[in-house]
């Protein structure tokens, strides 16, 4: 009796090590990489940045002129539904218009000239009026170093972005950590309604996931997925890259479901994971759209819908 006990016990703890095998499989990593070597020039560990994007308040060649240039003044403004962002501020075309960290609103001073207002275009104040949902008092211009007049929204001057090439790309939302959609009121447009886990393409990693507050997710190279998953990530390096807490599956959109399960961690704390491996934020990316973390320390990288790291190295 004692004897077919121990071998249904073995046969059990076999089939449940098969199943996790199964869902977890060998990947150890090693994305491929996108427009660009994202993993090259990664900050040394610890570094708060990430130093790939070549210059982060431009985010654009600025010999890269899209359709956004082509409409010289801005006309009746208006305002479009994102599925993603909410309310976004538009120019008669159609076009997103932006607004940009590094400027000022009180008083209104733009900081984008050269290089950076040729991949931004700024918006002229000339011929600007107020759609349905716009406040009117909102609108006004600022004085540019050219001395040419920009629209202001809110006070913060506006602008358009040379990528963005039809009516509704919003494709300069989070570049540099700095560029953000406006909203009909001159603030942030806002990510909203979001999953617990989903996808957004980021200009420069491509498809990367993102958590329920739009902010980017990443991998530590140092952990493990199979045959279980293992965090190489504790103490004070999990305040610096917080743990995802478990997501229902039903509660994400365009992640790969295989290996899509949460683990209880040796400190009790239950994580997320994509494809059998760990996932985090950082603490480092401010705003939703930032990518501070990737390449840090050559370990950390955005992932993708398939659960792989962004630009990492082959392993």
């Amino acid at each position: 009796m004692k004897t077919s006990w121990r071998r249904a016990s073995l046969a059990a703890s076999a089939v449940a090590v098969l199943a996790l095998t199964a869902a977890c499989g060998q990947d150890n990593g090693g994305g491929t990489p996108v427009s660009q070597n994202v993993g090259a020039g990664a900050p040394a560990a610890g570094g708060g940045g990430y130093s790939g994007l070549g210059n982060p308040g431009y985010g654009s060649d600025a010999k890269e002129q899209g359709a956004a240039t082509q409409t010289a003044t801005a006309g009746e403004l208006a305002v479009s539904d994102n599925a993603e962002l909410g309310e976004v501020l538009t120019d008669s075309a159609g076009f997103t218009l932006y607004r940009f960290d590094k400027d000022t609103a009180e008083p209104p001073k733009s900081n984008c000239d050269g290089d950076c207002a040729k991949a931004w275009p700024p918006v002229p104040a000339n011929d600007a009026t107020a759609g349905a949902g716009i406040d009117e008092s909102l609108l006004g211009e600022v004085t540019r170093a050219d001395g040419t007049k920009q629209l202001t929204i809110g006070g913060w001057p506006a602008y358009r972005y040379a990528k963005d090439t039809k009516a509704g790309d919003v494709t300069g939302q989070g570049v540099g950590g700095t560029w953000y959609a406006l909203a009909p009121d001159g603030k942030k447009a806002k990510l909203s309604n979001l999953p617990g886990l989903s996808v957004r393409h980021d200009t420069n990693l491509g498809d990367i996931i993102v958590d329920k507050n739009g902010m980017t997710v990443y991998r530590f190279l140092k952990d493990k997925a199979w045959p279980k998953p293992v965090s190489a990530c504790t103490g004070a390096c999990l305040k610096k890259w917080p743990a995802v807490a478990p997501v229902d599956t039903d509660d994400t959109k365009g992640v790969q479901k295989k290996g899509l399960m949460s683990f209880t961690r040796p400190d009790g704390v239950k994580q997320q994971t994509v494809n059998c491996w760990p996932i985090y934020t950082f603490s480092g990316d401010k705003a939703p759209g930032d990518i501070n973390g990737q390449g840090v320390g050559g370990t950390w990288y955005a992932v993708t819908p398939e659960g792989k790291p962004v630009g990492a190295p082959k392993q």
